[in-house]
């Protein structure tokens, strides 16, 4: 069981990719959305053909506050140690590849994020292998909450992952008692069932009952969108995944 990311770097965890080939000992990367209830019916809903054909998909993720100094430093940028859960869930509910991407982003808080050299909000619109369209939406400013969304929109229905009594976020709608609980506040509290599912997954594939639910390759496709959306960024273009694997 290894969390992520698999490397330090994306050369590296090719490396280990191919270290991998040659051993028969499975392996199971960290991506515990996979294992949430609401984004496994999600899955199932849209790979059912319930909503028809897909035009746009949505995912949040926004953190209740920066981590320290210290974690920013070494943790490669929001869009390597945050939205790559994003892009991980859009790939694995959807089915489908990214092929381009345009990133943006800005500091309106945490000084030690800014003297990084990253962004404490950000937004990227991924464009899908079959055109449909992704928006990411991430900051580590959320004074409500930790709040992970997803809404994906189709020809025939729409769904959204996350809509509960518990979802950080407060109507000003008169009249309006939704949501009603107490809001999410760490990301422990949101998937500590999805943590518990994740963990007995594992225990199926060192049993030998079941294929690994999300493996080095899937970790690295995440990982090569964080690296476009990084680049991005940085250079202020639109950034297609065939670009940064080439290097």
């Amino acid at each position: 069981f290894c969390e992520k990311p698999v490397a330090r770097t994306m050369p590296e965890g090719v490396e280990v990719l191919k270290a991998l080939a040659d051993h028969d000992v499975p392996v199971q990367i960290g991506y515990n959305r996979r294992f949430d209830a609401g984004f496994v019916a999600a899955r199932a809903a849209v790979l059912g053909g319930e909503l028809g054909t897909l035009h746009t998909v949505r995912s949040t993720t926004l953190d209740p506050a920066p981590p320290p100094a210290a974690y920013v430093a070494a943790s490669g940028g929001i869009f390597r140690d945050c939205s790559v859960h994003d892009f991980d869930i859009i790939r694995w509910v959807t089915g489908r590849e990214v092929s381009e991407v345009y990133a943006v982003g800005g500091n309106r808080g945490a000084a030690h994020i800014r003297e990084a050299g990253d962004a404490d909000t950000t937004g990227a619109i991924l464009t899908l292998d079959d055109g449909t369209l992704a928006v990411v939406s991430n900051s580590r400013h959320n004074a409500r909450g930790y709040d992970v969304r997803m809404e994906i929109h189709g020809f025939e229905d729409s769904i959204a992952v996350g809509l509960e009594d518990r979802l950080p976020l407060r109507s000003v709608e008169p009249g309006a008692t939704f949501p009603a609980g107490t809001p999410h506040d760490f990301f422990m509290d949101r998937f500590a069932a999805a943590y518990r599912a994740e963990l007995t997954a594992f225990t199926e594939v060192v049993a030998g009952t079941r294929t690994s639910p999300c493996t080095v390759e899937d970790a690295l496709e995440a990982g090569w969108i964080a690296e476009a959306c990084t680049l991005s960024l940085h250079e202020h273009r639109p950034v297609t995944i065939a670009e940064v694997r080439r290097g």
